[in-house]
């Protein structure tokens, strides 16, 4: 990525509405220089003879667009989610410093916490109601720009985030509620989502995992489990990089857990 940067080169439908408002301020260092320069500098690196061609230059910037989208729309949210109960908790921050860490490398933490914090500024500067307004249309921008399968992976990030300290607050559950709507996500999205995040630990919370309750039938059982399973395949955000892909394949290792919990439970 240009100039070493975590988020940089081709920034896809970030450098347009809302997004592209808050990154602006969130991304200075990058907007400094202008997109352009940033994406000259990025092609330079390739050298002249490209041995995928013109179209492959083309696909690897339109893969570095959504990855690069992806990961400045989930820090955006994540900030919003953080502090949705009026608090900046430690454990939340160090579950995102961690998240980071483990999935896109040191450089992340350095990098994304102070785009967080940034975004944190801008919130106070803006103030809750109309920051909230944004964040609406924020979702929106991104519901446009992503498949459902992407989508679904932030708010599996956001869910993560909101649990760290061991207690969702009614606040946090609101906000998660508020942004899955915008994402153009069901509530049972979000609902399912909290519970997979505790692994499907009891039967109870395996049947939540799936979307549905304990008195259906052996083939719904079957039925909702193939749709979970496809909604959530991790070759769904392969475009997104490695690292996220690796990401889903741990949701959906824990959506077949709470498979197996409920087949065992009724001898299938």
């Amino acid at each position: 990525m240009a100039s070493g940067k975590w988020i940089g080169g081709f920034l896809g439908f970030i450098t347009g509405g809302p997004l592209g408002a808050l990154a602006g301020f969130a991304l200075g260092w990058l907007f400094d220089q202008g997109i352009d320069s940033v994406n000259v500098a990025d092609m330079q690196g390739q050298g002249k003879a490209d041995s995928f061609g013109q179209s492959g230059r083309y696909r690897q910037q339109m893969q570095e667009g959504q990855r690069n989208s992806f990961l400045f729309s989930l820090l955006v949210l994540a900030a919003y989610i953080i502090r949705a109960d009026g608090k900046v908790m430690h454990s939340e921050m160090e579950m995102l410093r961690n998240f980071l860490r483990q999935n896109f490398g040191e450089e992340a933490v350095v990098q994304g916490e102070s785009i967080v914090h940034r975004l944190f500024e801008q919130q106070k500067q803006m103030g809750e109601r109309q920051y909230s307004i944004t964040i609406g249309s924020v979702c929106r921008q991104i519901a446009a720009n992503m498949d459902y399968s992407q989508r679904l992976q932030l708010l599996n990030f956001l869910v993560m985030i909101a649990q760290a300290d061991g207690h969702v607050a009614m606040q946090e559950i609101e906000a998660l509620r508020e942004v899955c709507a915008g994402l153009g996500l069901s509530v049972e999205d979000v609902e399912s989502m909290l519970n997979l995040q505790n692994g499907g630990s009891s039967l109870e919370a395996a049947y939540k995992v799936l979307g549905i309750s304990s008195n259906v039938s052996d083939a719904e059982v079957k039925s909702a489990y193939r749709k979970m399973a496809l909604k959530h395949h991790p070759d769904r955000v392969s475009a997104l990089g490695e690292d996220v892909r690796k990401a889903a394949e741990r949701k959906f290792q824990e959506i077949n857990e709470a498979k197996e919990k409920i087949f065992k439970a009724r001898g299938l």
